[in-house]
């Protein structure tokens, strides 16, 4: 089956929201965020830690997939799910970003995206209709579309023939899209202007999908106009449809993409800085590497209670990172992640009880003088 969304809650006061995204494979509580696993497999942790610490949904990479090993591999078998032994559900890129990001390795028009690959320099061309056929034979539960992603800043003639495209693209990866089972969501665009943000939602939403991401943002805009792009964006979308946040995962971002009425985020943010050694806590971040703490041995945040910070030292996992152990990377690892969905379980819980206004109120403040700089 598609997937099926079901709103819960709703917060009188904000757009928040939360509900059950239910696949062929699990049912995701939402407000949720999605750990990403480009390559197959989140770094560093098994299906069974990030099934231990509350991950229903997590994701993955066509483009990365496609370059290495092959999505015919992974078809043979048996899908996605098969080839990393993951049971939950499983949502794919389709490498629009990726392209995005290639700069002088990708040429853009309108039949699709001419790239050189990373890993060996071959030339590859991905059209909207190839992105989605890889997504089809890697089986996941939700694919994205194909779509032209716009730096920031950049002027309004160029964000405005990106959107276009993306338009163009979506409606080309509809009709391409032949597996029942899998959902595809598409992706809003326009940059940081409100007129091109709701003619691109109109018009993706007339198209008609089974589910609607925000994309082109946390790409360089400050968060404040982050904000408010959302803010124009949101309503655009059907409300009894998923609303998925690209892209972004620091702890003050998620708070006020819930408020706007987000239900799924995803970001390497957490699994990235805690390989270089930095911890989310209550106290904001910590960089575990520092001096500071090589006789320390408290845990990594006092008020978390993940197996990480129930069994280990500050000291013991900067000993570790220092002596370039795996271990200290997994432990990093973990803990950021689980202090994110505990942070998206409170959240759950505040608008259970009918308190998310009080909430975001007494919280959003603390996590913006936290985590409001830069990532």
């Amino acid at each position: 089956m598609a997937v099926k969304f079901a709103l819960i809650k709703k917060c009188s006061a904000t757009a928040a929201r939360s509900g059950l995204l239910e696949t062929g494979h699990n049912v995701i509580e939402t407000p949720a965020f999605m750990p990403v696993g480009t390559q197959g497999t989140v770094k560093g942790l098994t299906v069974d830690e990030l099934e231990q610490l509350g991950a229903g949904l997590i994701l993955g990479n066509c483009y990365h997939l496609f370059l290495r090993p092959g999505v015919e591999i992974i078809a043979r078998h048996g899908g996605l799910h098969s080839f990393m032994n993951w049971k939950g559900s499983i949502l794919t890129d389709s490498g629009g970003f990726q392209v995005f990001s290639l700069g002088g390795l990708r040429k853009v028009e309108d039949e699709g995206v001419e790239f050189t690959s990373y890993i060996d320099g071959s030339r590859h061309y991905l059209t909207p209709e190839r992105a989605v056929r890889l997504q089809n034979m890697l089986g996941s539960d939700i694919a994205m579309v194909l779509d032209q992603c716009s730096p920031y800043p950049a002027e309004y003639e160029q964000v405005s023939k990106a959107v276009e495209r993306t338009t163009r693209w979506a409606e080309r990866s509809k009709h391409a899209h032949l597996r029942e089972e899998q959902a595809l969501f598409a992706i809003v665009q326009g940059g940081v202007f409100k007129d091109l943000r709701r003619a691109s939602a109109a018009s993706l939403v007339e198209i008609g999908f089974g589910g609607y991401a925000i994309g082109g943002l946390s790409v360089g805009e400050p968060k404040d106009l982050m904000y408010e792009t959302l803010s124009w964006t949101v309503d655009e979308l059907p409300p009894d449809q998923v609303r998925y946040l690209m892209g972004v995962g620091s702890p003050d971002a998620l708070l006020e993409g819930v408020r706007w009425g987000i239900d799924i985020f995803d970001c390497v943010l957490p699994t990235r800085i805690a390989r270089n050694g930095r911890v989310m806590t209550d106290k904001g971040y910590l960089q575990i590497r520092n001096s500071v703490y090589a006789t320390d041995l408290s845990p990594l945040d006092e008020n978390c209670d993940c197996p990480v910070c129930r069994n280990y030292s500050r000291a013991y996992i900067r000993h570790l990172l220092n002596a370039k152990e795996i271990l200290g990377l997994r432990l990093t690892t973990y803990h950021n992640l689980y202090y994110l969905n505990r942070l998206m379980r409170e959240i759950r819980k505040a608008l259970s009880e009918n308190r998310f206004d009080r909430y975001y109120r007494e919280e959003g403040p603390k996590l913006k003088y936290l985590y409001g700089g830069a990532d």
